[in-house]
């Protein structure tokens, strides 16, 4: 009597679902941003950044057969994750009591990228920390931004749990 085995995650579906939440967050950012007129400062454009590389990452790892690949993208979209974690709560308890952003890490790395001149809709800061420290539904989008991070951190580590 053949016993029946279930398959064990392959790792492709968590970074997909991983990649798809990266890119609803940046366009939910862009929809408050062109629709709404609410303008980034650079912590908001630099946590931007970390969900497009997270979800280039996970569609890169997601297209790739190897299990050991994958779990490798879950694990970098997990550290990039946690990178996004403490741009959210540094831009939550400094950046927003802050009057200005110019100079800060977050403004050097994005310099360092070009991407605010070569996609300034997307990339550029356009406001202070100040005057980003805005709410929706009462909840700062920092912290929108803190817990989506906890989220795809979660979900990015079931593609190396599922491996052992």
């Amino acid at each position: 009597m053949a016993a029946t085995r279930t398959a064990a995650p392959s790792g492709a579906a968590p970074l997909v679902a991983v990649a798809i939440l990266s890119l609803a967050a940046v366009g939910a950012a862009l929809i408050s941003q062109h629709t709404f007129d609410m303008q980034p400062c650079p912590w908001c454009v630099l946590q931007r950044l970390i969900f497009v590389a997270i979800a280039l990452v996970c569609v890169v790892g997601a297209l790739i057969r190897s299990s050991g690949a994958r779990a490798g993208a879950g694990v970098l979209a997990a550290l990039l994750a946690l990178c996004g974690i403490a741009a959210a709560l540094w831009q939550h308890f400094q950046a927003a009591k802050s009057a200005s952003c110019k100079l800060t890490l977050a403004d050097k790395i994005l310099n360092a990228t070009t991407l605010p001149s070569v996609l300034p809709d997307v990339f550029e800061p356009r406001a202070s920390c100040a005057d980003a420290a805005v709410s929706l539904f009462g909840v700062s989008y920092d912290l929108w931004s803190l817990a989506l991070f906890v989220v795809l951190v979660l979900i990015a580590s079931r593609t190396w749990r599922a491996r052992r």
